[in-house]
């Protein structure tokens, strides 16, 4: 009776299939026909579609990710040009402060070798000048004792009222202006 059965189970199911079939009127032939019309449609599509826009994809995909990559590798560099940046600017800082220390020890060292300078100059025109005073002095006291020696010899001979020769009146000039 089993082997009956199952014959039996295959003989409904072919009747249903039969009647859905007629139905639904689908024609194996045209089924099979569209199947493979389908399988044809999607091999072409695949081939001349589905494969040029995977590949546009994937060529968007890498420019996208070197973009990124060629993004990140640039901002990196800016860090580091930033940084050398700042770096220079504190080295030429630090120069220029040395620069203008050195500058000024500079001017400190030319206005104490000036002012030195300027003391010799006074000093050595302050004796210069002096000497000359002295010379003046001694110019000026030769002449005195010349007018002096001429007075006291005036004097002398209004006085004595006779003139002495010449060798007499120097030699009492000298002595009285010795003593």
């Amino acid at each position: 009776m089993v082997p009956f059965r199952r014959n039996q189970n295959k003989i409904i199911k072919l009747n249903f299939m039969d009647e859905l079939i007629k139905t639904f009127h689908i024609e194996v032939n045209l089924l099979l026909a569209q199947m493979v019309n389908f399988t044809i449609v999607l091999l072409v599509l695949y081939k001349f579609a589905y494969k040029p826009i995977l590949k546009t994809l994937n060529d968007r995909t890498k420019k996208i990710e070197k973009g990124l990559k060629d993004s990140t590798e640039a901002s990196k560099k800016l860090e580091e040009i930033t940084e050398k940046e700042k770096e220079v600017l504190i080295n030429a800082k630090k120069e220029a402060q040395e620069i203008i220390k050195k500058s000024e020890n500079e001017a400190k060292k030319n206005t104490e070798s000036i002012t030195a300078e300027m003391k010799e100059k006074n000093a050595k025109m302050l004796e210069d000048a002096k000497a000359m005073i002295e010379e003046e002095k001694k110019k000026m006291l030769l002449e005195i004792k010349s007018e002096v020696a001429d007075l006291v010899v005036m004097a002398t001979e209004k006085v004595i009222a006779e003139k002495l020769d010449l060798n007499k009146d120097k030699e009492i000039i000298e002595k009285s202006l010795n003593h």
